[in-house]
């Protein structure tokens, strides 16, 4: 959500921060700038829209040479999309130039009082606040650029991620992290900043991840300075090797990432469980579940937060961990659980669960469990993201980055590294013999290829888009652990092809959906031969009767529901429990397809963020 990118050193700033802004256009935003110093004057263009549109904007207007620059796609909070609300932001000398992400939720007070001294406001963010804040504390106080942002982030409440310079100073960027991730890149004589990797890494493997509460100095020919901002500690680096090439964020031949994601599945599930899955020793190694094993053997009940997609994936995950393991869990939404006053105790473990690491709600719900006492895990997918450092202990997915906005092979690989977590501790509690324990990791090895096997429906599934995308409405059905799957392929029909879809258990279907069906309404079933097939049957039979249009995803060689059916995707036979892997599938590529057909931006959904880091 939003996104920041700036430069300092040797090379031309333009091209870096466009093309870095590019690749930040996954988070979501709806209008973008960039402002760059060409050693006189600050070169500022920006606009409503996508980062093309600046790119034609200011090569247009604005002359594009010098080596300081900061760039920003803006998902509009305070104020509406357009022109003037975009960042970056002066302050009303003209000297400070800003760019954040996050929100300032006492700005209106901050504002206010600013008025009262004199300041005029042209925006109505709360950004351009937090510049003239930063410029009132540098005159008042008589301070350098450095102490004048700390002296003003202390006085805000709220999250950020800002990026600062001063025309008088262009050899350094000031910038401060609370709540949003920021990334510095070192180079030879040149700094990176950015609000992840991407936008730098083919300049540079080498990033300091800022930790919350933490504010850098970054000046040329100077090392990276970091400060507390709450107490002026000194801070230390820590230089990260990053683990990412070029052709991980490039299409690849794709028409669009979420499809090239859609197909690094298989690989993506093997690299998840590579060096974990130990079929032929017959175990499953985990670092962060080894070293605490107590915890989870010896807990009352496990409790998942997540939001989204990956709240998602914890529903599979419940299901797992209470039929393999007999732990009591609940899955709550991060959003929610971190406001309803939550009965946690010491004796609780926590999951939490975030693609990139970075969601705000998520991180809040860590520090709420935190504070209680509870053992906190976390599975994401960023190496060194917030969520990553915040909890006690944690698995990464090893997905590779996930450009897309809807997510698709997070979700797969999160329930991955759910699957062998809750299988491992079965084990450990002796739940179930070593020879179906073998079964369970033999079956899990094959998993990889099976995905392979069910993206082969792309073709038909491409023709049943065809016939539906012009629904306006859509159901999805599922049972036992594929109930949540019909959540997820319902989530991804709304979100990248904008018609309304909702997903029901199979059974809940007479009370009350029911009423919606018609000849106009495609049900999508998944009814695959394990669990409760023979009810999922009659579910089918119930929305025949009414004429409703049923897409159902099936078991290879399935003949009972294909003589309902008005169109059956075959996914390959496997356990009930690592069913979803598969049947998720075809899902994917129905709501991909459908969307391509109705010309929707696949990768950047309207009003959507890949990461959200405000509330």
């Amino acid at each position: 959500m939003c996104g920041i990118v700036g430069y300092i050193g040797h090379r031309d700033a333009y091209p870096i921060i466009i093309k870095g802004l590019q690749r930040l256009e996954y988070r979501g935003y709806d209008s973008a700038g960039i402002a760059l110093y060409d050693g006189s004057d600050i070169n500022l263009a920006k606009t409503k829209g996508k980062v093309e549109d600046l790119k034609k904007k200011a090569e247009a207007e604005i002359a594009l040479n010098g080596s300081l620059g900061i760039g920003h796609t803006r998902w509009a909070t305070h104020g509406v999309p357009n022109d003037v609300n975009s960042h970056p932001h002066y302050s009303n000398s003209g000297d400070l130039v800003i760019i954040h992400n996050g929100i300032i939720e006492n700005y209106e007070s901050i504002k206010k009082e600013l008025v009262k001294r004199g300041y005029k406001f042209h925006s109505d963010t709360d950004t351009e606040v937090l510049v003239n804040l930063i410029e009132e504390v540098k005159k008042k106080e008589n301070v350098k650029l450095g102490k004048a942002v700390q002296i003003a982030l202390n006085q805000v409440v709220g999250a950020y991620a800002i990026a600062v310079f001063d025309r008088k100073k262009p050899d350094e960027i000031v910038v401060a992290k609370l709540g949003s991730p920021l990334a510095i890149g070192i180079g030879e004589d040149e700094f990176f900043i950015a609000s992840d990797a991407t936008p730098f890494i083919e300049f540079t493997n080498k990033s300091v991840y800022l930790e919350d509460e933490e504010m850098a100095i970054v000046r040329l020919g100077k090392e990276i300075k970091l400060r507390k901002i709450k107490d002026d500690a000194i801070a230390y680096p820590l230089i990260q090797e990053l683990q990412l090439n070029l052709e991980e964020i490039e299409k690849g031949g794709y028409d669009h990432f979420m499809l090239k994601e859609i197909y690094e599945q298989p690989r993506a599930i093997k690299d998840t469980f590579r060096g974990r899955l130990r079929t032929e020793q017959g175990i499953i190694k985990m670092a962060g579940v080894d070293q605490n094993i107590e915890k989870f053997l010896n807990a009352d009940r496990i409790i998942i937060v997540a939001c989204g997609t990956s709240w998602h994936a914890g529903l599979v995950a419940e299901y797992i961990f209470e039929d393999l393991v007999r732990i009591p869990v609940e899955v709550e939404y991060a959003s929610e659980f971190r406001y309803r006053n939550p009965v946690i105790t010491e004796k609780d473990v926590v999951i939490a669960i975030s693609q990139s690491g970075e969601t705000a709600d998520t991180l809040a719900a860590i520090k709420l469990a935190k504070e209680k006492g509870a053992f906190v895990f976390g599975v994401c997918n960023v190496v060194g993201s917030s969520i990553a450092r915040e909890t006690d202990a944690g698995a990464y997915t090893h997905a590779g980055p996930e450009i897309g906005v809807a997510s698709t092979k997070a979700f797969t690989t999160q329930i991955t590294v759910l699957t062998l977590l809750a299988l491992k501790l079965a084990k450990h509690k002796g739940m179930f013999s070593e020879d179906k324990f073998h079964e369970f990791l033999t079956e899990m090895e094959n998993m990889p290829a099976k995905v392979e096997r069910a993206l082969q429906s792309n073709a038909l599934v491409e023709i049943i888009a065809d016939v539906y995308k012009d629904s306006e409405n859509c159901l999805y059905l599922g049972r036992g652990f594929n109930f949540p799957v019909a959540l997820e392929g319902a989530l991804k029909l709304k979100e990248i092809s904008y018609i309304h879809a909702e997903g029901y258990p199979a059974a809940e279907m007479k009370h009350g959906p029911i009423a919606l069906i018609d000849e106009h309404m495609p049900v999508v079933v998944i009814a695959i031969n394990k669990g409760h097939y023979e009810k999922v049957v009659s579910n089918i039979q119930e929305i025949k009767s009414r004429k409703g249009k049923i897409i159902a995803v099936v078991t290879e060689g399935d003949e009972q529901v294909k003589e309902l059916a008005d169109h059956v995707i075959e996914v390959p036979e496997t356990m009930e429990s690592l069913s979803p892997l598969l049947t998720t599938i075809p899902l994917q590529l129905l709501s991909y397809h459908i969307a391509v057909m109705r010309g929707c931006n696949v990768d950047q959904p309207r009003n959507l963020a890949k990461s959200v880091t405000v509330e």
